[in-house]
């Protein structure tokens, strides 16, 4: 038996590296997962991977017509058990090369849509649940021309904060992940091209005391614990899995 049979979960951006692995970690404990993703194509690759217990909508969680379709779709199922709101992203930008646009599309992606996110499974998300939230623990310490992208990860910590306070009385719990680098398509892809990516990542992986990159399959077992009975009595929380990176 599965740590989740029976449940219902929803992933966001799940079409590679940690939504994916977390994805495919639910569905393999027993869950149906609902994954999605902005291409259809990858979208159908990410649940041909995971199987039968794996549905893909195609949504931006940016977009709130398609956050209406997501939710009506898990709502043909019943009730959802398990969020992960995973879905965001970020690029570099120095101080003096910050725009209205790439702080609206920062903050729209990263905050609002994580907001309107779990604003909508409200109505589906029974006595019990566990909503997670997609941190950094780039909100614990300043990094160079990362500033937009950090300041929407110290939002989501304060909203999930807010949120667990709120919905403790509905029992259901709300936590944050923290994941340190990650070896990802998403991180590789912040650098212009395969040499600069490669001097990213190594040079990221030196800055974590355990001297390496995290693996998206390390992320997705602390879901699946935030997700299980393990950690019923938790929330509020931040879990930090960066390889000591903000702790040592």
């Amino acid at each position: 038996m599965g740590q989740l049979d029976g449940r219902t979960a929803l992933v966001t951006g799940a079409t590679s590296g940690i939504g994916l692995a977390a994805a495919r970690r639910l569905a393999a404990e027993g869950a149906h997962v609902f994954i999605t993703g902005r291409r259809q194509q990858a979208l159908d690759e990410a649940v041909a991977s995971i199987g039968d217990r794996a549905t893909g909508v195609r949504a931006d969680i940016a977009n709130p017509a398609d956050l209406d379709r997501l939710f009506a779709a898990v709502g043909e199922r019943g009730g959802l058990d398990v969020l992960f709101a995973n879905a965001g992203g970020g690029e570099f930008a120095a101080l003096p090369d910050i725009t209205w646009d790439h702080y609206a599309d920062t903050f729209n992606t990263n905050v609002g849509g994580t907001l309107f996110t779990v604003q909508k499974a409200l109505p589906l998300l029974r006595r019990g649940s566990s909503i997670i939230l997609s941190g950094s623990n780039i909100d614990t310490k300043g990094s160079a021309s990362f500033s937009v992208y950090a300041a929407s990860k110290t939002a989501i910590r304060s909203l999930g904060r807010s949120w667990a306070a709120e919905l403790v009385s509905r029992g259901i719990r709300v936590n944050t992940i923290a994941p340190g680098p990650i070896e990802t398509p998403g991180l590789s892809g912040l650098a212009a091209d395969p040499d600069s990516a490669r001097q990213l990542l190594d040079g990221l992986a030196a800055g974590v005391p355990m001297n390496r990159l995290g693996r998206p399959e390390e992320i997705a077992d602390t879901v699946l614990f935030l997700a299980s009975d393990a950690s019923s009595y938790m929330t509020g929380a931040e879990i930090y899995v960066d390889g000591g990176a903000s702790q040592i």
